[in-house]
């Protein structure tokens, strides 16, 4: 507090402030004599200046003085008790120019310094007060900004781990399918192979976004369309209803792809129960929705895919992901994010 800009000001208008204290309840007689209003209002303004100055250099030496003390005592605790003698060589200085100035004897008199001392001590308690409020509101401040600081690392760290639980699970399906086609047909193997090359070229390159625009994602989904067509033939068909207009939302990568893997690991895809999946956008949502046909014996499944993109969501967006299931359909409703969002 005693190295701000204004501190002058500061200074000039405390010593003010004592002045018509003083001189409302014992007027110019301070001492046991009569001052002149500009000598009493320049004593007064010296000590409280010089209080001023000493308690900012103590307090610029603050830091050595608490490691000399073992870094036990608090700094503001340091501060007030040098402080003290502050005051005691700004009253004494003060008091003994007083009297030069006057052309009075240098002497020694108890009564004048006890007031002068008075004087000096109150005022020096109230600059040490502010000082602690100024302390503890910094100090405040500082802890406030850290922890947003380590609130907003800790939430991208989280968001990190979220997108990086997607590659893993992409690639354990996609591998797991390509195993069993490379002995049906080497061809279309290699097909595979070069379409799952376009596909994870997609999320290398998008792993690092939040979000990408919704076109993009639709081309994935294209691409990645072409590797279930492989895996399932018709026994699976998705059905897009999205205009060129919505388009330009974003939402978080591979979401889209999750949802359609989702629904074929816990459905039946067969001829007889080809799994029909709609893509559309409902407002600002975009709903992937699945005819409900559940397999019988059912997949050990940690929801994975389910969780990481709410989790996600729960980041980019004020809005919740919905998840709605009824008797013939299970739909996912995903909030897009706006431009500014990005």
């Amino acid at each position: 507090m005693f190295k701000i800009r204004y501190r002058y000001l500061l200074v000039l208008l405390l010593s003010a402030y004592s002045y018509a204290n003083i001189l409302f309840t014992v007027g110019n007689r301070l001492f046991d004599f009569e001052l002149p209003w500009y000598y009493l209002f320049g004593l007064l303004l010296l000590v409280v200046l010089i209080t001023w100055e000493l308690n900012r250099l103590i307090e610029s030496k603050s830091d050595q003085l608490q490691r000399w003390l073992g870094g036990h005592i608090h700094p503001l605790v340091i501060l007030f008790f040098c402080s003290l003698l502050n005051v005691v060589i700004a009253s004494v200085g003060c008091l003994y120019a007083l009297y030069l100035l006057l052309g009075m004897p240098l002497m020694w008199n108890s009564e004048h310094l006890k007031l002068l001392l008075a004087f000096g001590f109150r005022v020096n308690l109230f600059l040490n007060c502010i000082n602690a409020i100024y302390f503890f509101m910094d100090r405040l401040k500082k802890t406030q900004v850290e922890a947003e600081q380590f609130k907003k690392e800790s939430v991208e760290a989280q968001f990190e781990a979220l997108r990086n639980q997607i590659n893993p699970h992409f690639l354990f399906n996609c591998f797991n399918a390509l195993s069993s086609l490379v002995y049906k047909d080497a061809d279309v193997s290699a097909k595979f192979i070069a379409q799952l090359s376009v596909v994870y070229r997609y999320l290398l390159y998008n792993q690092e976004k939040k979000v990408v625009r919704l076109k993009e994602e639709l081309s994935f989904i294209d691409a990645y369309f072409y590797l279930l067509k492989i895996r399932f033939g018709d026994n699976i068909i998705i059905d897009k209803q999205i205009r060129a207009e919505d388009e330009n939302y974003f939402l978080a990568p591979a979401t889209l792809q999750m949802l359609i893997e989702n629904a074929i690991k816990h459905n039946v895809v067969s001829s007889r129960f080809p799994l029909h999946i709609h893509l559309f956008i409902e407002d600002h949502w975009i709903v992937v929705s699945n005819s409900l046909q559940e397999k019988q014996v059912k997949e050990d499944s940690t929801h994975i895919g389910l969780k990481n993109i709410q989790s996600r969501y729960a980041f980019l967006s004020d809005e919740e992901v919905k998840i709605i299931k009824t008797s013939s359909e299970f739909l996912v409703k995903i909030p897009l994010v706006s431009m500014d969002v990005v």
